[in-house]
């Protein structure tokens, strides 16, 4: 069957082209002046959390950036200018402004598991291991820092290592189905099969629209020949995301286990057009081969 994972954008971090703090001797500021600068920057540091929620994202990263100008050591203003750029499709630049935010607060746990995310991101997975690492190390319950260091081991292919780091993000993260959804896909690269299905069942659980997570629960299902099952999963995967070929193409599978071929033509065909509009030919193709088979078993 179709495998599926859930693909994030890459973003590739170059620490060597970040920002180089040189100490130099420089004039004194005289200490009200001082104030007054710190003053400002909190100032447009408020400013930029107001547009935030106003959700005016351009004249946030405005205000962040000119927090971080007017005071560099203003960490908060570097994080929350990462997360806003992040918000706008800006990875490079907020990989930058997470980086800056740990330069200015050593023991930021979160701008560390954020930095850590987008080295992730650009499978620079040493450094987001070592990043990861740290924030866990400042906060060792900050389930953001344990869920990233679970993906950067599933990419490692660490499947053990995976499986501890997504059960304590569960464990720290009550209410986010992502780690009993990556759990699962990790339970399915070592094929225990029942262990995945109870991990899709619990993000399902917590996140009842999750696609992804009923389409591997219907996988697992139609592999252990619970066809009604397995359909029904497929169906609730197409409802929560009627562009999700994937579904469409796990029922095909099962209407013509069931020789219900002309069920099996319509969800294929349905499957083939959206495979090839979002660019997986192969899958296309593979949905067309199928197609074909149904409409030959149906003569």
């Amino acid at each position: 069957m179709v495998t599926d994972s859930t693909v994030a954008r890459f973003l590739w971090v170059n620490l060597s082209l970040l920002p180089i703090l040189v100490t130099a001797s420089l004039p004194a500021i005289p200490l009200a002046q001082a104030q007054t600068v710190s003053q400002t920057a909190e100032e447009r540091l408020n400013q930029g959390l107001q547009s935030v929620q106003q959700g005016q994202i351009n004249e946030a990263i405005a205000a962040f950036r000119q927090a971080a100008e007017l005071n560099p050591s203003l960490a908060p203003a570097h994080y929350n200018l990462g997360l806003a750029l992040r918000q706008q499709g800006q990875l490079q630049d907020a990989a930058t402004a997470f980086y800056q935010a740990t330069q200015a607060e050593p023991r930021f746990a979160l701008a560390f598991a954020n930095l850590g995310a987008a080295l992730l991101e650009g499978s620079n997975f040493d450094q987001a291991d070592d990043y990861l690492e740290r924030a866990i190390a400042l906060d060792p319950n900050l389930g953001l820092a344990h869920y990233n260091l679970g993906l950067v081991r599933e990419q490692q292919q660490d499947w053990n290592g995976a499986i501890a780091a997504f059960q304590r993000a569960t464990e720290l993260s009550p209410s986010a189905p992502e780690p009993h959804y990556h759990l699962g896909l990790v339970y399915l690269q070592q094929e225990q099969f029942e262990q995945a299905a109870t991990a899709f069942s619990q993000a399902i659980r917590i996140s009842p629209n999750y696609p992804e997570a009923h389409y591997n629960l219907g996988s697992i299902q139609f592999s252990q020949g619970d066809f009604d099952n397995a359909l029904e999963s497929f169906r609730r995967a197409a409802e929560a995301n009627s562009n999700y070929p994937n579904a469409y193409y796990g029922a095909g599978l099962v209407f013509i286990q069931q020789r219900q071929y002309a069920s099996a033509e319509r969800v294929l065909q349905y499957a083939k057009d959206l495979f090839t509009a979002q660019g997986q030919p192969q899958w296309s193709e593979n949905a067309e081969q199928l197609l074909e088979q149904a409409q030959s078993l149906a003569e």
